[in-house]
């Protein structure tokens, strides 16, 4: 049986450290991780070509992570029927707000999953749990996660 695959994309070097908790807790469930930078705005077709070799690289969910206008998600979720899981980020000014309304109002008929502000390991999870669907190790080590959590 393969191994499940989940992309990480974030528009910024700068948004590393933020989106790196998504990285860590796919780890954690046996989730292979591709992670790109790759900005909606400055590489159009970069993206899109990412996009849409996704399937041919064996990735089955997309976590993208932006701030600001934060329009990487919903970009990437027009170019695919992937799950698509937008990662608001916190940046100045608004303090994150304006990402969580530029993901949370996608219009109907292309849906992005959306966590909390710089809820990047819940991102992870989400990701997790879907894919939980079709692996049982990843399902076994989700509830495991979830036994260890109810333990304090």
């Amino acid at each position: 049986m393969k191994s499940p695959v989940a992309a990480i994309v974030m528009g910024s070097v700068s948004d590393a450290d933020k989106m790196r908790p998504a990285e860590e807790m796919l780890g954690r469930m046996g989730i292979g991780v591709i992670t790109s930078v790759i900005s909606a705005h400055r590489q159009p077709d970069k993206l899109r070509d990412f996009v849409l070799s996704a399937p041919q690289r064996q990735i089955e969910v997309i976590i993208a992570g932006a701030g600001k206008a934060a329009h990487l998600p919903g970009v990437i979720a027009s170019l695919t029927i992937l799950p698509v899981i937008g990662v608001p980020l916190s940046s100045d000014g608004l303090g994150g707000i304006d990402s969580l309304l530029s993901i949370a109002q996608m219009p109907t008929g292309i849906p992005v999953a959306t966590v909390a502000i710089d809820g990047a390991a819940n991102a992870g999870l989400l990701a997790a749990t879907i894919l939980a669907l079709k692996y049982e190790e990843v399902e076994k080590k989700l509830k495991e996660y979830r036994e260890e959590l109810a333990r304090g």
